[in-house]
C-alpha cells in the first residue's frame, strides 16, 4: 500500500492546524470569561473543524496551482479488469 504525498501532506497540516485553532478558540474563550462545558467544547471544535478543514483546502489549492490539474482516475477501467479477471461479466 503506497501513500500519495499530497494527501499526506494535506491530513499532517490539517491536523496541526486544528490543535492550534483549538487552543486559540480556547484561549479566547477563556479571556472572555466563558465557563468550560459541553456547549463551549462543541463549539471550540467546530470553530477548529472549520478552521482545519480550511486550512487543508488551502493545501490542495496550493498543490494544484503548482503541479497543475490531475489526470482523470482510471477507475472504471480499473473495476472493468477486475470484473474481467473475476470471470463476472460488466454491467
Amino acid at each position: 500500500m503506497t501513500f500519495e504525498l499530497p494527501g499526506m501532506l494535506n491530513l499532517i497540516i490539517s491536523t496541526i492546524v486544528f490543535f492550534i485553532a483549538a487552543w486559540y478558540c480556547n484561549r479566547y474563550l477563556d479571556e472572555q470569561g466563558i465557563g468550560k462545558g459541553m456547549m463551549r467544547g462543541m463549539l471550540v471544535f467546530a470553530l477548529a473543524s472549520l478552521v482545519s478543514w480550511g486550512a487543508g483546502e488551502m493545501v490542495d489549492l496550493a498543490r494544484k496551482k503548482i503541479e497543475g490539474p490531475q489526470p482523470a482516475s482510471q477507475a472504471s477501467q480499473d473495476l472493468s479488469q477486475l470484473l474481467k479477471a473475476g470471470g463476472q461479466s460488466q454491467p
